[in-house]
């Protein structure tokens, strides 16, 4: 058995960018994901985890040698031992965005075996005061705050500076129980609701402490809906990614499409307006409030079918032959079983929305199974900071 590094210092010349916000380093044969560093830097790192195995954690304490897309974090809490919500802070937007490529590459060849060249398209606004949901805990202290990378430890804030301005202003200000869970939303009119969680007996509920029902703006409509129900958290995403599928999922006059995890109608209602009157579009959610708030949004489009229901338990029904998928599943993917049975399908365009670059590559091997090419990708910095990236890609 290896020896234990855990709190051992290392100086280590830093290599690629891996998936997950951190960079890769080796020592003696051994893997190490170091944050707060950059390609090309040396740094001295101390060893944060090591759960024994090929692989170890540590954070860049000290920059030796230091890249020149190092910038000066704005936020000082985006720092070892600090708050995990920013992984790229000391990386100036530009280079974030490379970094976040090399990432979205990396994972369609290692996973797909696809060699593409990618790039990471800026949304307005600029890196800080973007973010319109975040989700709080309150420290031992009662004060609120968020919770350090890869730890229960919580951070207190006095503010966050890629989030909306204002919009921590009123849960902060407070004094909380200590555990206590409060989510908080910005909506499109700038209304912030708030939301405290608690567990009982393993069962979560939420009593509303402001708003509740958020209104949005995006496709050329005004949803109302649950405001701590997904929606996504950069701004201009919603309305961006829906202008997006809609130039690539071309549904013919009177056509059939499928919205797979379809949230509260989104794409369900640019689907709709290609379909037109005499077509249909399968919207298939899991969460039954977006199913209600979805079909009151879109309570003018009739040819919107919902379906209550988890997209792999219901596609057995879904109505065919189908002439477009759209799916825009969760972190973790789709998966095969999902895969197989939107190929069954047989659609001639399937166009993918992924959070997660691993889970979109995973997903389109799965689909390369059935026959699909990887024709068109885009990827969003719709969470600048941060090492998320949002891709739209098309299969056909």
């Amino acid at each position: 058995m290896s020896e234990n590094w855990l709190g051992r210092t290392l100086e280590l010349e830093i290599g690629p960018v891996a998936h997950g916000g951190h960079c890769v380093s080796r020592v003696d044969g051994r893997v190490v994901f170091v944050r707060h560093g950059l390609p090309g830097e040396r740094v001295r790192a101390e060893v944060t985890e090591d759960k024994g195995g090929a692989f170890c954690r540590a954070d860049a304490l000290e920059v030796l040698t230091a890249s020149a897309h190092r910038v000066t974090p704005p936020c000082p809490l985006a720092a070892p031992g600090g708050c995990g919500g920013c992984d790229w802070q000391h990386a100036d937007p530009g280079y974030q965005r490379e970094l976040k490529a090399a990432v979205v590459a990396e994972q369609l060849q290692r996973l797909a075996g696809i060699s593409r060249e990618v790039v990471v398209e800026p949304l307005d606004g600029g890196p800080l005061g973007w973010r319109t949901r975040v989700r709080l805990v309150a420290g031992r202290d009662g004060r609120a705050g968020l919770r350090a990378h890869h730890s229960h430890r919580v951070i207190p804030l006095d503010d966050c500076p890629i989030t909306v301005p204002g919009a921590l202003a009123q849960p902060l200000s407070k004094r909380w129980k200590p555990g206590t869970e409060l989510e908080v939303t910005s909506d499109g009119d700038s209304r912030v609701h708030v939301r405290e969680l608690s567990t009982v007996h393993g069962r979560t509920r939420g009593r509303q402490l402001s708003g509740g029902e958020a209104v949005q703006h995006a496709a050329d409509r005004d949803w109302r809906l649950d405001a701590h129900g997904f929606w996504q958290g950069h701004p201009l995403a919603a309305d961006t990614f829906a202008r997006l599928v809609a130039k690539w999922a071309e549904v013919p006059q009177g056509g059939v499409a499928w919205d797979l995890y379809a949230g509260v109608g989104l794409f369900a209602s640019v689907l709709a307006e290609q379909a037109g009157p005499e077509g249909l579009v399968y919207a298939v959610e899991s969460g039954r409030r977006a199913v209600s708030d979805g079909e009151r949004n879109l309570a003018d489009l009739p040819q919107v079918r919902w379906q209550a229901g988890r997209v792999e338990h219901v596609l057995a029904d879904a109505p065919k032959p189908v002439d477009v998928v759209v799916l825009d599943p969760p972190r973790r993917g789709a998966g095969r079983a999902v895969a197989d049975a939107v190929a069954e399908g047989e659609p001639d365009r399937i166009v993918y929305v992924a959070c997660d670059p691993a889970a979109l590559a995973r997903d389109v091997a799965y689909f390369a199974e059935h026959g699909y090419s990887l024709t068109e990708l885009r990827a969003f910095d719709a969470f600048p900071m941060t090492h998320h990236v949002e891709c739209v890609a098309l299969l056909q």
